[in-house]
């Protein structure tokens, strides 16, 4: 029984004991607990006075950096606000003087107005005085002539009629003359074709072309409706066409060999395309203007290799070849200019000169003739400025310059090169003086036309017997044309002497072209 009884006590004992120490481990452990967390919460008492601390500097760097760039942009606007006080103080000033100016600007005018008006009031006064005054010496004048006014009018009048009645007859004798022409045609046909045999290698090579045809439906088509493809052609060319009773043939005559020969590729080339019409004429023209350079390139490149000779500039070359479509009293300047040139090697090489540069000075000694027609200036001069121009040796610039006797020859070239001209030209049928005077008139013709203003080009065709001045229509209108055609008539009968009759027609022909994409 004390046994259990002291079990039980013990029992109690190890409760209490027990209560007791978890009663003592729980309060040291909420003690330390507690000094934790009094711990945590001071230092997030710091944390956060730190934070709090940081935040306010950032927010007073900030408001401070909003504070200067607010000052910065109050002093940016002041400034500008300034500156456009100052332009508007400027404007006002500058309007202020322009009003002041304006107002001087105004009495000065109300002032010269005045004057203007004072200026007037005399000039009426002196011109009432001048009537008087002349009314005054009309009725002396009358008196001393013995002539009224109307008496005067009627005697002026009567001078004008006598002066139209004169022009009259000046026109009835000119129809005269070209019918009297009209009427001499058959004697003239006839001995024409005497002569023919005669001129044939000369007149029918220099100055006309025949075009074959492959038949005769072709002359129509060449005609084209109411004539314009044949207008046309004549008109672009400056060739003239007859389309006669020849069978299937057209002939080209101009005095212009060039001019003859592009005219007579163009209508080949027309003939074998088949397509004839005025801008396909226009457009062949264009394309045989521009192979017809480089054929000239190649005569003159043919004759200095004829010659054996070299280093000529390719402008030079062009120049040269030029000189086959020009003529001197009927021989063909190039041919000429060869035959110079060898005439004067082989005289150089008996002399023991420079046989080269001998036949270089007679190949050129005649070049100014391929573009005097183009240049003012005789052919002697142009031949010199091209010769110096292309840096020809001094031999040959002196052997152009004297070979007409114009210059004295420096060098035994010179003179050589002069003999050989002067063989050239006057061995048996090298020369036809008549076709040279022929073709220098047809030329003067031309630059009669070309002269006046507002003509865009003149053609001299049927053998110098008709001009056709092509004039810009943008310039000249209908009436112009006509007092353009008398002023050249008028110019051709004070600078020139031609037999018979010139016909002028002027042309003007506007045209509108669009070109649908």
């Amino acid at each position: 029984m004390n046994s259990i009884v002291f079990s039980v006590l013990l029992i109690i004992i190890g409760l209490i004991v027990g209560v007791g120490i978890s009663f003592i481990i729980n309060l040291v452990r909420g003690n330390i607990a507690s000094k934790k967390a009094d711990s945590i919460i001071n230092y997030a008492k710091k944390e956060a006075d730190k934070i709090k601390r940081d935040s306010i500097l950032e927010q007073k760097e900030e408001i401070h950096r909003l504070k200067m760039d607010l000052d910065k942009e109050i002093k940016e606007k002041k400034s500008e606000i300034k500156d456009q006080e100052e332009r508007l103080m400027q404007r006002e000033n500058n309007m202020d003087k322009r009003d002041e100016l304006y107002q001087k600007r105004e009495q000065t005018l109300d002032q010269r107005e005045q004057a203007l008006n004072e200026k007037l009031n005399d000039i009426q006064n002196e011109k009432s005085k001048v009537e008087e005054i002349k009314k005054e010496q009309l009725d002396l004048l009358e008196k001393i002539s013995g002539f009224s006014k109307e008496k005067a009018k009627d005697l002026v009048m009567k001078q004008v009629k006598e002066n139209m009645t004169k022009e009259i007859s000046e026109y009835i004798r000119e129809q005269e003359n070209e019918a009297k022409l009209t009427a001499d045609k058959t004697a003239k046909e006839m001995l024409v074709t005497s002569m023919q045999k005669y001129a044939a290698d000369i007149a029918s090579d220099q100055t006309v072309t025949v075009v074959e045809l492959p038949n005769d439906e072709m002359k129509g088509r060449i005609i084209g409706r109411e004539g314009r493809n044949i207008r046309t052609i004549e008109a672009i060319t400056g060739v003239d066409l007859i389309i006669d009773d020849t069978p299937e043939a057209v002939v080209l005559s101009s005095f212009d060999p060039l001019r003859r020969e592009i005219a007579y590729v163009t209508l080949q080339t027309l003939i074998k395309d088949g397509r004839i019409h005025p801008t396909r004429i226009e457009e062949l023209y264009d394309k045989v203007c521009k192979d017809m350079k480089q054929k000239i390139i190649e005569y003159g490149n043919d004759a200095t290799f004829e010659l054996g000779l070299t280093k000529f500039d390719p402008e030079l070359i062009e120049i040269i070849g030029k000189l086959h479509f020009r003529t001197s009293y009927g021989q063909n300047a190039l041919q000429h200019s060869i035959e110079v040139a060898n005439l004067s090697g082989l005289i150089a090489a008996e002399l023991g000169e420079n046989v080269m540069l001998a036949k270089r000075a007679g190949l050129l000694h005649d070049i100014g003739k391929a573009i005097d027609h183009e240049i003012e200036g005789s052919h002697v001069e142009i031949g010199v400025d091209i010769a110096k121009k292309f840096k020809e040796d001094d031999v040959v610039i002196n052997s152009i310059a004297s070979h007409h006797g114009d210059t004295k020859a420096d060098s035994i070239i010179a003179v050589i090169v002069a003999i050989a001209d002067a063989l050239s030209a006057s061995r048996p049928g090298a020369r036809n003086d008549s076709l040279e005077n022929y073709i220098q008139r047809l030329t003067q013709l031309e630059e009669v036309g070309n002269s006046i203003q507002g003509v865009e080009k003149a053609y001299a065709v049927q053998a110098g017997r008709e001009l056709r001045v092509i004039v810009k229509p943008e310039e000249v209108d209908d009436l112009e044309a006509h007092k353009i055609a008398r002023d050249v008539k008028e110019k051709i009968e004070e600078s020139m002497k031609y037999p018979g009759t010139i016909k002028i027609t002027v042309v003007r022909e506007t045209r509108a072209q669009e070109e649908a994409k």
